[in-house]
């Protein structure tokens, strides 16, 4: 058996107690088919977190995501906390996570499988066969630049933000994506605003200064508004994209549209030794929540990043795609990928991981 490893599981928020149970069902089968001497342990994350002690974080959620080899995530956040102190968010408690974990890379593909090309909401010609990795920088930018508040000048609010990169964060994204890079088709775009911004300038040059390093990878540069125009218009002009805090927000979430469905995508992120926290880049969705009705195949397919990335454990990840596959090609949608074609079978979030569930082992017994 291999050595014992520590997966601790943040299922949070309106759906994701549902899509985390879907995901753990999966992680459970690869663990014990493949003898990965996996152990896992559910803490309070987020909303739920702040319901039960009061804090998004609590004091022992984050010292088991600091012993633990890996972190699976569901989703975060509701309306019903719209109106706690700030500080006191779930999404506060996120970035603190990603913050006191050093968790600075984030990795996003955007994959569209050849069955979900009608799902798209772009023409299938021009998505059919998409696989691109967008790189998004975690752990700096304006989301964690100071000054940041709102206060009274001349008699009126103002709020402010403050958008900051040292050259060391803006380094080590460029390292990991360019390594990134390096393993797919060694073509990288780093977008910025280096025009009117004096950081995009600065993100720039070192990508420029990195890439030195990198003489096999093709790299270019791309103005942000430009590469969300270039997403719409066509988006397999690009491999790997690579980014800032703001920015890959942004396109992310833009790219997640291409594949048909923002529930089929999942996320990592890394830190600098490869620790991750692993999630689908969908949110809690609380107008769906306790309906069955959530896709999960987001959230399995974050347990095979996870398997991939941090645990290298290739295997059983390339096991887990296949089986999503598998589903996809014999038609089972959950609604958010039904097209209304003929030999679609809508089904709900248990079982779409039943039915995962059940190719994960008949394709482990073939």
């Amino acid at each position: 058996m291999a050595q014992a490893r520590k997966i601790v599981v943040l299922p949070g928020d309106g759906i994701g107690p549902e899509i985390i149970a879907e995901g753990q069902k999966i992680l459970e089968a690869v663990n014990e088919r493949h003898d990965l001497g996996l152990s896992t342990r559910t803490c309070v994350f987020g909303g739920a977190a702040y319901d039960e002690t009061g804090k998004p974080l609590p004091g022992e959620t984050l010292a088991a995501c600091r012993d633990a080899d890996a972190i699976l995530l569901g989703a975060i956040g509701g309306p019903q906390y719209d109106e706690a102190p700030r500080e006191l968010r779930p999404e506060r408690g996120l970035l603190g996570l990603r913050s006191e974990l050093g968790l600075f890379a984030n990795l996003r593909p955007a994959l569209l499988y050849p069955e979900l090309a009608d799902a798209s909401s772009l023409k299938p010609e021009l998505v059919a066969g998409l696989d691109l990795m967008i790189l998004r920088e975690l752990t700096g930018g304006i989301y964690f630049g100071q000054p940041r508040g709102i206060e009274e000048r001349d008699g009126e609010r103002v709020g402010f933000n403050t958008m900051v990169y040292r050259e060391s964060e803006i380094r080590r994204i460029a390292v990991r994506a360019f390594e990134i890079a390096r393993q797919r088709n060694s073509r990288l775009c780093s977008v910025d605003k280096a025009n009117v911004l004096e950081v995009s300038e600065l993100w720039r040059e070192i990508m420029i200064d990195v890439g030195k390093s990198y003489p096999d990878v093709e790299l270019s540069h791309m103005y942000v508004d430009n590469a969300a125009m270039q997403l719409v218009r066509a988006p397999k002009q690009f491999d790997v994209m690579v980014t800032g805090n703001l920015f890959g927000d942004v396109l992310s979430d833009a790219a997640a549209m291409l594949t048909g469905s923002i529930g089929m995508l999942p996320s990592a992120s890394l830190d600098e030794s490869g620790k991750g926290l692993y999630e689908p880049i969908h949110g809690s969705a609380p107008d769906i929540a306790g309906q069955g009705v959530a896709n999960p195949l987001a959230t399995i397919l974050s347990v095979s990043m996870m398997l991939r990335y941090t645990l290298r454990e290739d295997a059983a990840a390339d096991a887990i795609d296949a089986a999503v596959s598998s589903v996809l090609a014999a038609g089972c949608r959950c609604r958010d990928i039904a097209t209304g074609h003929a030999g679609e079978h809508v089904i709900d979030t248990q079982e779409m991981g039943d039915a995962v569930l059940a190719a994960l082992q008949a394709g482990e017994k073939a």
